[in-house]
């Protein structure tokens, strides 16, 4: 019985396939598979039901798991407490909203690498909607999106938040939002959500909003004369400096985006909640010059 059987062994369990399972730990399915047959031959009983929509634990199994995960938790502070960071090899899969790629992203990289300088890490910037039903299908390990997400067996470390900013362009004065398109955050966030309600509740369904995945774009369509924007102030500082842009004050300020670094805290491991940390780390750095300036 080995720690690779036991691992294939409790993916399958929590993910209810070998597929996701395989996907998970990023090795084929006939690898998992194997493992399992393994495992059951050496302890002489059947671990899993197959069904049609998956697989099932059996009397045996729910036992085992609980032994296995015992047994997981204990690897992980081992790891923890006694392995030396530079001798830490393995896979980061890092989801980042593009709110973090355009601003403190590249430190976090940076400091990782200088953690981990054996560390392979993978990175997908996508919606923070995209990222949670990514974490929560075990295809990344860490987030850092719009948070929380309030899941039983997700951990989240709260980080700074971005505060959002009026951007118009420069021949338009005095903006008349009831009558100006207003550019924000993809349609499956929060900034979306709150924007079209009060803009709802002052002038109208008539309002428009363009929303749009992509934080540079939005700016350019501000800067092109298209409309004016809801847009993170750490990125529309420069382009205001640059005289690209100017900001305004319509007499109302959206809330704060709030960004938590969150992964998935059962079972355990040490390495993601160390790199959690560090982009917690990296983030209040990145804040705090932000606001110096």
């Amino acid at each position: 019985m080995t720690l690779e059987q036991l691992r294939a062994f409790l993916a399958v369990a929590r993910m209810g396939g070998v597929r996701k399972a395989a996907e998970q730990m990023n090795i084929s399915q006939p690898a998992i598979s194997a493992r399992i047959s393994s495992l059951e031959d050496y302890l002489g009983t059947r671990l899993f039901s197959r069904e049609t929509t998956g697989v099932s634990l059996t009397a045996k199994g729910v036992v085992l798991r609980d032994y296995a995960e015992q047994i997981m938790a204990i690897t992980e502070r081992i790891k923890g407490d006694v392995m030396s960071d530079d001798s830490i090899s393995s896979l980061l899969r890092l989801g980042v909203a593009e709110t973090i790629a355009q601003t403190w992203l590249p430190d976090f990289l940076a400091a990782l690498h200088t953690s981990f300088q054996r560390l392979n890490i993978e990175v997908t910037v996508d919606t923070s909607f995209n990222l949670r039903e990514m974490l929560l299908d075990r295809a990344l390990d860490l987030t850092i999106l719009m948070g929380p997400i309030s899941e039983y067996s997700t951990d989240n470390l709260p980080l700074p938040p971005f505060d959002l900013g009026w951007y118009r362009p420069l021949d338009l004065e005095e903006p008349d939002l009831s009558q100006v398109p207003v550019i924000t955050y993809n349609r499956s966030s929060r900034p979306y959500r709150e924007l079209v309600q009060k803009l709802r509740d002052l002038y109208g369904i008539s309002t428009q909003v363009f929303p749009t995945n992509s934080l540079s774009t939005g700016f350019e369509m501000v800067a092109s004369g298209i409309g004016v924007g809801i847009l993170p102030s750490v990125l529309g500082r420069r382009l205001v400096a640059e005289g690209r842009i100017a900001s305004f004050d319509p007499g109302w300020q959206p809330s704060p985006l709030v960004f938590t670094a969150t992964y998935v805290g059962e079972p355990r491991n040490e390495l993601i909640a160390r790199a959690a940390k560090i982009a917690q780390e990296i983030s209040i750095s990145h804040a705090k010059q932000f606001d110096d300036v």
